[in-house]
């Protein structure tokens, strides 16, 4: 399986040929997802004691498989969170899996590591958190959401020798990511939403804090604040949070998965003030930030606090800390021991086309929502449900109802 022939020259070929092919493609396939019973019938069993050979795996791939599913950057593609990677940072993500570097330790992946850190740096420079702060990058905005909260939970539960014994409180709003709720399954940690209407406003949280019994308010151990809510690129009073966490000593986080990309945007960017005050951002470059899945990220104020948090410890563990191998371990930041360098798609794109053209295709983004929102309220059938927000259009047919 592992010997060099012309079989595998010319397989490797055709799968080069294929990825230029769709790199290059600016109207791809859209495709459509298929009921297993169909697929089955049309592919049949792939995985067999002899195999079938990679020649009749890739075609099935090809002209059935790629066809029963719907990518993410087409331009029709307009539901969910669509992504739209750069052709850099897809022709990098195919040399990242054919480079084979661990990303974990610093031992094995410096150089790969070195330049994902610099990608890293931009991030943190976005938010304009202080000297110190940094990050890692993850599998998506749930596993940097897990990552954060589990550091906000240990760091509390140090603070006062009570809380390791105590179930704690994670408070957030109605329109929090569903990521936060499944969150708090893995911590055990109760989730009180506060219902709002539109944005988390400080006086939300101030009022809900009041009411709370006293057994109650100890429990709390972190606040999160969305940063561009899913359904409609809602920001969260950011700063008036982020005072009054700071008054109660409450780790504040915000998510920031999908409209931290907006952050390098100088027309929008003071609808995130306060979010340099923050103990934790979560984004996600696979939204906005034009990366291909997967990849997301968690920053920290303190990175010392999540590295007490998750650096795991083991024999064979023991060489990655030796004073030969110093140097920055990812893997002590996040809940995976095991992971790829899914920062550099991200870092070669950003390095080929440079910030500024980021800058502008997100600003881009954000003035065709806001083309698109003038669109429909012109248009005698249709209404806005509100103002676009970020890159959020929100509309429905007038005289329609919910069921529609």
């Amino acid at each position: 399986m592992h010997n060099v022939d012309i079989d595998l020259v010319e397989m490797s070929l055709d799968v080069i040929k294929y990825a230029i092919s769709r790199i290059s493609d600016t109207d791809p396939q859209l495709g459509f997802p298929r009921k297993a019973e169909e697929l089955k019938a049309l592919v049949g069993d792939t995985v067999t004691p002899k195999g079938i050979g990679g020649e009749k795996a890739f075609a099935l791939f090809k002209d059935v498989l790629v066809k029963a599913s719907v990518p993410i950057d087409h331009p029709r593609h307009l539901a969910f969170v669509p992504a739209s990677p750069t052709r850099a940072a897809v022709m990098f993500d195919l040399v990242t899996s054919a480079t084979s570097v661990h990303g974990a330790f610093w031992l094995e992946g410096a150089g790969c590591i070195f330049a994902e850190n610099q990608a890293m740096e931009w991030l943190v420079s976005l938010t304009g958190m202080p000297a110190g702060a940094f990050g890692v990058f993850t599998s998506g905005g749930t596993e940097a959401n897990l990552s954060a909260m589990v550091t906000a939970r240990e760091y509390w539960r140090d603070s006062e020798e009570g809380n390791s014994k105590t179930r704690g409180i994670v408070i957030a709003s109605n329109g929090a990511h569903s990521s936060i709720r499944a969150m708090a399954k893995v911590i055990d940690a109760d989730v009180l939403l506060i219902e709002t209407e539109s944005r988390l406003e400080s006086s939300h949280l101030a009022e809900t804090l009041a009411r709370m019994s006293a057994e109650d308010r100890a429990r709390v151990f972190a606040v999160i604040a969305t940063a561009g809510t899913t359904n409609a690129g809602i920001i969260d009073d950011l700063a008036g949070i982020a005072t009054i966490c700071k008054s109660e000593e409450i780790w504040f986080h915000v998510d920031a998965a999908y409209g931290g990309g907006a952050l390098a945007a100088r027309s929008v960017r003071h609808l995130f003030n306060g979010i340099e005050q923050a103990d934790s951002v979560t984004i996600d470059p696979h939204k906005w930030l034009f990366s291909p899945y997967d990849c997301g990220a968690i920053i920290y104020r303190d990175p010392e606090l999540a590295k007490k948090a998750h650096a795991q410890e083991g024999s064979y563990l023991d060489i990655f800390s030796d004073e030969g191998a110093k140097g920055f371990n990812p893997s002590d930041y996040q809940i995976q021991l095991t992971r790829r360098v899914r920062g550099l798609p991200l870092w070669f794109s950003l390095a080929t086309h440079g910030t500024d053209r980021y800058e502008k295709a997100i600003e881009r983004g954000i003035e065709l929502a806001q083309i698109a929102g003038r669109l429909i309220s012109e248009f005698e059938h249709t209404e806005l449900v509100r103002e676009p927000s970020l890159s959020c259009v929100l509309y429905r047919r007038k005289g329609g109802e919910s069921a529609d």
